[in-house]
């Protein structure tokens, strides 16, 4: 899949708290599929998958999860 274009954010969950939780990190980033972009921080896992038109990204610190939803304008 093309992660190409421009997204319009849709909604998010929990950012203050992760963001303050998050701090300096050294980042891996993988493909899994045609479909998923995972990106590996310090002790943060990110997972942005794009189905159609809508892109999700998770991402997970502890038991902090901050989630958003964006839609291809």
């Amino acid at each position: 899949m093309n992660f190409s274009g421009k997204y319009q954010l849709q909604s998010q969950e929990n950012f203050e708290p992760f963001m303050k939780a998050m701090g300096e990190c050294k980042t891996v980033v993988q493909m899994e599929g045609n479909n998923k972009l995972v990106t590996t921080l310090k002790n943060i896992k990110s997972v942005t998958e794009l189905n159609g038109d809508t892109m999700t990204n998770t991402m997970t610190l502890g038991d902090i999860a901050y989630k958003r939803i964006s839609k291809r304008i």
